[in-house]
């Protein structure tokens, strides 16, 4: 068996988790109390966006912490998997919470409210500053972390809220369009839903132990060119979070002993780290079994 590591993600500080949380649940109680007072839905439903935020980093962080637990008996590849949970929870949150929005928006242009311009702006302009300085928090941590993009996704999507509410605030104001407010409610929670898909799509792949997308035959190409390889079989690739990739092969030698193949398992391992970002592999070695079976084992069997 060859086995390799990589480097762990970056992980939320507790000064970070601190300081973003409390950002954000002044928010939330600004917007409730000033989308109340101001008859503004677009407030008041980032103000439940900005709730939904607060647990959503609570949750992350949380995750982010479990995930650095080292393997143990009971997961023996460790506790990466809790980000990803993490993500696809607060991804589909999102959804949800951007169909009651888009609901509620429908019924509210068909029966349009007053609206007070100035305090919804004012409001608006407060969220967007704590939610810049949120977002410019968590910024490092989400460039290779599904779980952290999550996170930094539900912020950026409240600055792109309060961004949206500053315009419709200004043309409530010069214009009296108090339709403005359920429109731009709408664009947001359709904005927001859009970019979550993917987040959604990609956790779950995770989450079914799906393959990740490397080549195949490039792997197999690549590993018959070591000497003493005659054939790469039925081989599994799933990943632990999206940094980690697992492998597991069966690869037929010559018959030779144990100690002669050890130096053919360390060029395999290194290959599969080097060129294809691969941090743990399993490697069967066998002489004859399965040395005509192709590289995807297809036997119109379960796995085997």
């Amino acid at each position: 068996m060859a086995e390799g590591h990589t480097h762990e993600s970056g992980q939320m500080t507790g000064k970070k988790f601190f300081a973003v949380t409390v950002l954000n649940v002044a928010i939330t109680v600004a917007e409730f109390v000033g989308g109340i007072l101001s008859g503004s839905l677009s407030l008041i439903s980032d103000a439940f966006h900005n709730l939904g935020d607060s647990l959503s980093i609570v949750f992350s962080y949380v995750a982010n912490v479990l995930s650095t637990k080292r393997q143990d008996a009971r997961n023996t590849y460790g506790y990466k998997r809790a980000q990803i949970i993490t993500a696809f929870l607060n991804s589909i949150a999102l959804v949800i919470i951007c169909a009651f929005l888009v609901i509620e928006a429908v019924q509210r242009l068909s029966h349009p409210e007053p609206i007070n311009g100035p305090l919804m702006l004012a409001v608006a302009v407060i969220g967007l500053v704590a939610n810049g300085v949120s977002a410019y928090l968590l910024n490092r941590g989400s460039k290779n972390n599904l779980n952290m993009k999550a996170t930094y996704l539900h912020i950026m999507s409240d600055a792109l809220s309060s961004v949206a509410i500053i315009i419709g605030g200004v043309l409530i104001e010069l214009f009296n369009w108090t339709l403005v407010d359920p429109i731009v409610t709408i664009l947001v929670a359709v904005y927001i839903a859009y970019e979550s898909l993917p987040i959604i799509r990609q956790t779950n792949g995770i989450l079914m132990e799906g393959a990740p997308a490397i080549d195949y035959r490039g792997i197999k190409r690549d590993l018959m060119q070591i000497d003493g390889v005659l054939n790469v079989h039925h081989v599994h690739a799933w990943q632990i979070d999206e940094n980690n990739i697992v492998f597991s092969a069966h690869v037929n030698l010559y018959d030779m002993k144990i100690s002669e193949a050890e130096p053919i398992y360390s060029e395999i391992d290194r290959i599969l780290k080097k060129k294809y970002h691969v941090c743990h592999s399993t490697i069967q070695a066998e002489a004859q079994r399965g040395k005509d079976e192709d590289i995807i084992y297809d036997q119109g069997e379960d796995i085997g």
